[in-house]
């Protein structure tokens, strides 16, 4: 049996001597705690050098990729055609089986012999120093982590952000042009704005009629529909617009011809940012047709971002009603981080993780409509609340809705004359003076050091009390 080693260096063949030592793997590590026992386990057959990096990366890819290279075919042709070969990689043994028809093993025992000769392995194969497989091993991995990566210019993404920028540019660039545009020609022809809605359509009628007295010696078919150029010739017949030169219309037309050319450039740069989004980033291009776009408008120019996010304009949650449109926001930007990072770290080109996102995102939406739309099927339109049932209002005469009360009459009370209420006031105007005069003549009293006329009466009475006291007293005791 052969055994196929892969290392940094190249390829290498070892014959296994003792082929009992596979059946049992758990001791099989002792065989290899030295060089001499393990020397006594296998033995270099053959060794294939690579001759440069390039070489040794194009050997390490076709074995992560479990390809058959040229060199390794070449090498197993001369030297393992008749024997056993046992490799540690089940596709690629098959992949010799079937092109070279050279029988392989792959197992568990094939993983231990693996580890006990890479520990090993130095002195297993001669003329290999450990100072020089460790060098090699270290810019083949280098030269490896940088091949998957695939840096490649379809994959750098600077461009599409510039192409972003300019297309947002274009935008508003168009919008002012256009609405100048309007403008200007409004003066002359003014019911011209509200028949042509479309910029571009109203820039190539100004382009091809010209004045308005033109209109009906002209074909718009190629420009505008026939309803828009029926109303279109039907207004500029009776139109209240100014008359305007020659020069005022060309200018007004080179104008026009600027509007044109700019809406044919942004229509070219939009299908360069297709296909380029289409390269790098394939599983989120489903979402650019529901209108989500990388935009870095936000960070550029450091402005809040609505509610949502950008994606809230997306077409999607536009389509649906505005208290789903939060869920659906939330959905959409779930299914596009999956898509980016597919995208990122994956190795298809493929898009059916985008594909598949965008009919669940649709479908979720549909789903969000058809409850409500079941929750307002649910109630009667037209009509209001049933009202309960009442057995006194079922008869030939209905009862009344509600019990009447008996008239109190106890409850009555009748109100004060007016010329009682100017009484009771006049009298209390004059209890009030009274009070008022009283007070006076006390404040006078204090004033002039006399007692108040209170405190003298209270007076008296004490001096009398006190006389009564005594004449009682004196009576007792003549008794």
């Amino acid at each position: 049996m052969l055994f196929l080693f892969e290392t940094a260096a190249g390829y290498a063949l070892f014959k296994v001597v003792k082929e009992g030592k596979l059946e049992k793997t758990e001791d099989l590590y002792k065989d290899f705690e030295t060089l001499d026992n393990a020397q006594k386990v296998v033995k270099l057959k053959a060794f294939s050098k690579f001759q440069n990096t390039t070489e040794a990366l194009a050997a390490a890819t076709a074995l992560v990729d479990s390809k058959l290279d040229k060199g390794l075919k070449k090498f197993l042709k001369k030297n393992a055609v008749g024997e056993t070969l046992a490799v540690l990689d089940a596709k690629l043994g098959s992949l010799i089986k079937e092109k070279l028809d050279i029988p392989c093993v792959y197992s568990g025992a094939v993983q231990e012999l693996a580890r006990g000769v890479r520990a090993q392995l130095s002195g297993l194969i001669s003329g290999l120093a450990g100072a020089d497989l460790t060098p090699m091993s270290l810019g083949l991995s280098h030269s490896l982590s940088r091949y998957k990566l695939k840096f490649s210019p379809d994959k750098v993404d600077t461009m599409i952000v510039q192409a972003i920028g300019l297309l947002d540019d274009l935008d508003k660039e168009l919008n002012t042009y256009a609405m100048r545009v309007r403008e200007w020609y409004g003066w002359h022809f003014p019911e011209m704005t509200k028949i042509v809605g479309d910029n571009i359509s109203y820039a190539k009628a100004i382009k091809l009629m010209g004045t308005r007295d033109r209109a009906q010696t002209l074909d718009f078919s190629g420009t505008l529909e026939e309803e828009v150029e029926a109303a279109l010739k039907e207004a500029a017949q009776i139109s209240m617009g100014t008359e305007i030169s020659a020069e005022d219309l060309e200018n007004i037309q080179a104008l026009s011809d600027q509007v044109i050319e700019l809406s044919e450039y942004r229509g070219q740069l939009f299908d360069y940012l297709k296909s380029r989004m289409a390269a790098i980033a394939p599983n989120l291009t489903p979402g650019q047709a529901a209108g989500v776009h990388p935009h870095p408008r936000a960070l550029k120019t450091k402005h809040e971002t609505p509610k949502y996010g950008l994606i809230y304009h997306a077409s999607l949650i536009g389509q649906s009603q505005p208290k789903h449109k939060g869920k659906i926001s939330r959905v959409l930007a779930a299914k596009c981080s999956l898509a980016i990072r597919v995208d990122a770290l994956g190795d298809s080109t493929d898009a059916t993780v985008g594909i598949e996102a965008r009919e669940k995102v649709e479908a979720r939406l549909r789903q969000l409509e058809g409850r409500s739309a079941a929750g307002e099927s649910g109630r009667p339109r037209g009509k209001g609340d049933t009202p309960k049932y009442d057995k006194a209002r079922q008869g030939a005469v209905p009862a009344l809705a509600t019990t009447p009360k008996a008239y109190n009459a106890d409850a009555d009370a009748a109100e004060p004359s007016s010329k009682k209420k100017k009484k009771d006031k006049g009298e209390d105007t004059e209890g009030k003076k009274e009070k008022k005069d009283k007070k006076k003549r006390e404040g006078e009293e204090q004033a002039n050091g006399e007692e108040p006329s209170k405190k003298k009466k209270k007076k008296e009475e004490a001096e009398d009390d006190g006389k009564k006291d005594k004449k009682k007293q004196k009576k007792d005791k003549g008794e």
